[in-house]
């Protein structure tokens, strides 16, 4: 398989497209105001929550094989430059379960909507958004380490800039998110209106998580390039008692 920079974009483009086809069916559908709401708030009824759920789902396996592939590629750099394996080795298999935990979170966010099991929502877009800025802060580091083979000084810092923007808008989602919630007096959260209190608070924190999703998508599509230079095989496959049996077989014909 030589293809593998399509991963990355692939990513980009399902997210992306899931989250703005999701919210104009859940405007269309009135239910939430034609605001900024969460991404997740746009997602909360049906018919709209069982496409992003199932959209979602797909996009955390793509991810998932990405973070994967990523951490196969350094592995092989560390193989063929031992000198890689002081600063790179164990920073880069703390990325792969960190990239991991992400794509697991953002699952659960999909699946766990907020007027359901509040609490499993509230974990999954912790671990989506916090162990996903902590994975863009090592890949960012990591590709200091081996730009000197693949990727560029110019990448890295790219990369660096992206998880300062992840770090502040995340801190922002979570403490406006808390204050606005506290402060608002409506009935329905996904109609937030301005004559609720907090408005300003939840605005904020709402425009945050878009850039920050956004941020996200375009943190994993920077890997394609990098990708262009991967090709993979299929694994092998081998039958327990097949080798012993093919023996046999050939002992047999000699004789």
């Amino acid at each position: 398989m030589s293809k593998v920079f399509l991963f990355p974009i692939a990513v980009f483009l399902l997210f992306q497209t899931t989250f703005i086809c999701t919210y104009i069916a859940s405007v269309l559908e009135g239910h939430v105001v034609p605001d900024i709401p969460y991404i997740s708030d746009s997602a909360t009824y049906s018919p709209e929550s069982c496409v992003f759920g199932q959209l979602i789902n797909t996009g955390c396996v793509l991810l998932g094989i990405v973070v994967y592939i990523r951490y196969r590629q350094i592995q092989q750099l560390i193989y063929h430059h031992p000198s890689l394996m002081e600063t790179t080795a164990k920073m880069n298999q703390i990325a792969l379960w960190l990239g991991i935990g992400s794509a697991i979170g953002c699952s659960i966010v999909a699946n766990f909507q907020e007027t359901n099991v509040r609490i499993m929502h509230y974990v999954g877009a912790l671990n989506c958004f916090g162990l996903g800025t902590a994975y863009f802060w090592l890949q960012a580091n990591l590709t200091y380490n081996i730009s000197p083979y693949i990727g560029s000084v110019r990448l890295a810092h790219a990369r660096l800039g992206l998880a300062v923007l992840c770090t502040i808008f995340f801190t922002v989602v979570a403490v406006t998110g808390v204050i606005s919630h506290i402060l608002f007096d409506g009935q329905d959260p996904r109609k937030w209106y301005p004559s609720d209190g907090g408005w300003k608070y939840h605005v904020a924190s709402t425009i945050s998580e878009w850039i920050v999703a956004t941020v996200f998508c375009f943190y994993i599509l920077s890997f394609t390039d990098e990708f262009k230079l991967i090709s993979f095989d299929h694994p092998p496959i081998a039958i327990a008692g097949y080798e012993d049996l093919k023996s046999n077989e050939n002992e047999h014909v000699d004789a």
